[in-house]
């Protein structure tokens, strides 16, 4: 991770969120390239992450949407609130064959209950492949997942 403007305070959630992003990112090969409560990058590659044809599998676009919101939902929850996916969509432009992808995630929407973000993943020439959206609820820490 390059890039971390947050205050002391809410690096903890951001060494949270990024440090323990789970076994399916692990595999897939996520990796954070940058944090800040307004932007969240990161990369993944094709390889290994394609369909039948060998195209960019879309699902593995998604994950790398899916992630990206919910580390700026969770972000913008802490530390009262932790943030629970509710809705994710994606609308897939064009295809990659190899190389590295790189999704950018912004906020839509920063609210109390909930939190959205557009998400947008391009290929290596800056191309956009996908588009997606992903809301999260926001909901009280001590009540849990």
């Amino acid at each position: 991770m390059t890039d971390t403007t947050e205050p002391a305070a809410a690096q903890e959630v951001i060494d949270l969120a990024t440090g323990q992003m789970g076994a399916l990112n692990e595999k897939m090969g996520v990796e954070i390239v940058a944090v800040s409560a307004e932007r969240i990058e990161a990369t993944m590659p094709v390889e290994g992450n394609t369909q039948p044809y060998g195209l960019l599998h879309g699902g593995a676009s998604v994950v790398l949407a899916e992630t990206l919101g919910s580390i700026g939902s969770a972000i913008h929850a802490w530390p009262d609130r932790i943030a629970v996916g509710v809705d994710i969509n994606a609308t897939h432009h064009r295809s990659a064959r190899a190389g590295t992808v790189t999704g950018v995630a912004t906020p839509i929407h920063l609210g109390r209950t909930s939190a959205c973000f557009e998400v947008v993943v391009t290929d290596e020439q800056g191309r956009r492949l996908c588009t997606s959206r992903i809301t999260c609820a926001l909901i009280p820490a001590n009540r849990g997942a």
